[in-house]
Order: structure tokens, then C-alpha cells, then sequence
């Protein structure tokens, strides 16, 4: 997963799967990519970057459930240039101890650093780390705790990032297929 340059087989993977979408909005295009990116003080992580500037700024069919939301809602009530504070899965109730103040972290995995992609509904919302250690990773982030996404983390067999994730969708997989 190389999140700075964007890999032309995954590009096309993302192609191929939001090819068939037809309710897609169209892309962002450069400009208002690089300005989103100036106002929010980061910089996307590739694939997804590419994805909203070239092929669509959004999708009514998944990933993941309810459609893949807009850039600019995906930014709504974050603050995507604060680091994201977890590097492994956190379930609240299990780990109460793990922070001095639980809550201010909550609150901090919930806003800080990632956009939220959207929802499979339930408070289940698949969050992209844009900022911290884990830039680029794909987490869940529920009522109950945050899970990071991805092969390396053991519960699923998909590649890591927005790809690889994208495309674990496109196979019809379950996202947890290893538990």
C-alpha cells in the first residue's frame, strides 16, 4: 500500500468497481482537491485522493452500505489535520483503564484526523485516517470502539487502504471474514 503515489492497478481496481455504480456524482477534479486539502491542512492518502480528483466525488452504492459520501460531508464535524490517536483496535468498555481520560479520546478517534467515508448504519461508520501514524488505514469506528482495517491486522483477509477495501466490497466479502 503506497499512499503517496497512486498505484495504476489500483486505480484501475477503483475503476472497474464504481464502473457499474452509475450513481457516482463526477469527480472533484485537481483544483478543488488541492483546495480542500489547503483548507483542511493535509494531504489525502492515495488511492482515495485520485479517486475523488478523477473518478467520483462519491457513490450511492457501497462501500459501504449506505453509499460512499461526499469529500466535503466526509469532512463535516472533523478536523482532519489533528493527528488520529489510536494505532490499535480500542473497544471502551473492555480497556477502561487504557487512557487517563477515555472520553476527550473518543471524542478525538470520532473527529480527529480521518474523514468519515460513511455508514453501514447502526453507528457503524468506516472513518479514512488522513493524519498520525496510521494515515491511509481504513478503521470502524462504532458505539462500542475502533477497529483498524486490514489483513495486518488480523480480522480480515482485504488489502490495506481505501483500496483494498473497495475492493474486498466489489467481491461481495463480508468485511470481518476471518473471525
Amino acid at each position: 500500500m503506497d499512499i503517496e503515489q497512486a498505484d495504476p492497478a489500483e486505480l484501475a481496481a477503483l475503476r472497474e468497481a464504481f464502473a457499474v455504480d452509475g450513481g457516482g456524482d463526477a469527480a472533484l477534479g485537481w483544483e478543488a482537491v488541492r483546495a480542500f486539502e489547503a483548507e483542511h491542512a493535509v494531504v489525502l492518502p492515495e488511492p482515495y485522493r485520485t479517486f475523488v480528483a478523477e473518478m467520483s466525488d462519491g457513490s450511492l452504492h457501497g462501500p459501504p452500505l449506505h453509499g460512499l459520501v461526499r469529500l466535503a460531508e466526509a469532512a463535516r464535524n472533523q478536523r482532519p489535520a489533528l493527528p488520529f490517536p489510536l494505532t490499535r483496535a480500542w473497544l471502551w468498555e473492555e480497556d477502561e483503564g487504557a487512557y487517563d481520560d477515555p472520553e476527550a479520546v473518543i471524542e478525538q478517534v470520532a473527529h480527529h484526523g480521518s474523514l468519515v467515508l460513511g455508514t453501514d448504519g447502526c453507528g457503524m461508520d468506516w472513518h479514512l485516517v488522513v493524519t498520525g501514524p496510521c494515515r491511509g488505514r481504513l478503521w470502524l469506528v462504532t458505539g462500542e470502539g475502533a477497529l483498524p482495517y486490514g489483513v495486518e491486522y488480523g480480522s480480515t483477509t482485504a488489502g490495506s487502504g481505501f483500496a483494498g477495501w473497495v475492493r474486498h466490497w466489489s467481491r461481495g466479502d463480508q468485511w470481518f471474514d476471518t473471525e
